[in-house]
């Protein structure tokens, strides 16, 4: 299996972090999870860095979700906490940076990547760039509490029930009335404005930033409860194992409710 990377340059004062497996999509490996960890814990740690950029390669996706194929490994409940706990930990190291993070975003958007974005703290997109954690109709597993509250922060309760109970992906026309898009911007001209969007970032006060995300993140996740016993039953039933196969088998799942 490809395992794809997720790039870290330095650009000046911008961090940028880049996810390339562009055969899948951008479709996040272990691997690249793991790459995703090391760049922020570069950036947090480099304190010349004013800003971070967040992009897929290729134009085509910024992340089409995690490999599902990885998911085969999985034997129960107790595999799906310690998935969830990872990427709470990454998740929580994008939100948790000390400079503004923009997302750039092409194409798909989906499950592990539209969590990304959701961490991110600006977000611009293409028209044709849809948003979506289709796992009702797709995986039949769930999110951790504190990936439901950056769906919902970012979209509000009813859209995300339209996109995680009926599976359906968010136009950019939707995301923008969400308030999830800060702008949908003209393929051509995407790299102009995201650079625009960089310099502006780049002569912002940083200490003024980084107190105002910090706020805002511990208002968002303030009281959070447990949801490990939710985790436990989607990921240890016989659904989620069928809803693999089918996945990798490109074939409808066989939902039992068991």
């Amino acid at each position: 299996m490809d395992e794809g990377t997720t790039r870290y340059e330095r650009d000046g004062v911008i961090a940028r972090v880049t996810f390339d497996r562009q055969a899948a999509r951008n479709a996040m490996t272990w691997a690249m999870y793991d790459q995703l960890g090391a760049a922020c814990e570069k950036i947090a740690a480099d304190r010349e860095v004013r800003l971070a950029v967040f992009r897929g390669a290729g134009g085509r996706a910024f992340v089409a979700g995690t490999d599902i194929g990885q998911f085969r490994e999985f034997k129960s409940g107790e595999d799906g906490i310690a998935y969830e706990r990872r990427m709470a930990d990454y998740l929580a190291a994008v939100e948790q940076l000390p400079v503004p993070t923009l997302a750039v975003i092409e194409g798909w958007a989906i499950g592990g990547g539209l969590a990304i974005a959701c961490a991110c703290d600006l977000r611009i997109a293409t028209p044709g760039t849809r948003f979506g954690v289709p796992i009702a109709r797709t995986l039949g597993n769930c999110l951790s509490v504190e990936n439901y509250a950056l769906v919902v922060a970012a979209f509000g309760a009813s859209r995300a029930k339209k996109m995680l109970i009926l599976a359906e992906n968010l136009t950019a026309a939707e995301a923008v009335t969400a308030g999830f898009l800060s702008e949908i911007v003209a393929p051509e001209a995407l790299d102009a404005r995201a650079q625009e969007l960089c310099d502006r970032l780049a002569k912002n006060a940083p200490i003024t930033m980084r107190v105002t995300k910090e706020s805002i993140r511990r208002v968002l996740h303030a009281g959070l409860p447990s949801g490990e016993d939710l985790i436990r039953e989607c990921y240890g039933s016989a659904d989620f194992h069928e809803g693999v196969e089918a996945f990798v088998a490109k074939r409808e799942p066989r939902w039992k409710g068991q």
